[in-house]
């Protein structure tokens, strides 16, 4: 049987590895400031990270919302945490992300399940 969470962060890896093999310089450059962005400075870690996951959801970006999932539960946040962020993410951007809510839960259920 399949992993979500394994199959995700297999092809994640092995994709990133692809493409920061180029000599792309902008490409590496746009890397590097992403995981800078996402360090702690006047907002915690854990904040950014939420705030990641209410922007992955109202773009509907189903990969970036798995990646912040995966270090949201890295860091500890809780089941009702990640809810009241599905909540805020659905008032702001809409029904419309109600299947990326679907698919968040199920992931997050995903990652409980690999952690228990």
């Amino acid at each position: 049987m399949s992993d979500p969470v394994k199959d995700f962060n297999d092809y994640r890896t092995r994709m990133n590895e692809v493409i920061l093999g180029k000599e792309n310089l902008v490409l590496k450059r746009l890397w590097n400031l992403d995981t800078n962005t996402y360090q702690a400075g006047a907002l915690d870690v854990k904040t950014k990270e939420l705030l990641g996951l209410v922007a992955s959801m109202v773009l509907r970006c189903d990969d970036c919302i798995k990646y912040h999932l995966g270090k949201s539960h890295e860091l500890g946040l809780t089941t009702d945490e990640i809810y009241e962020v599905f909540a805020v993410a659905n008032i702001v951007g809409g029904t419309i992300v109600i299947p990326h809510t679907r698919r968040a839960a199920e992931y997050w259920e995903a990652l409980n399940e690999d952690a228990g």
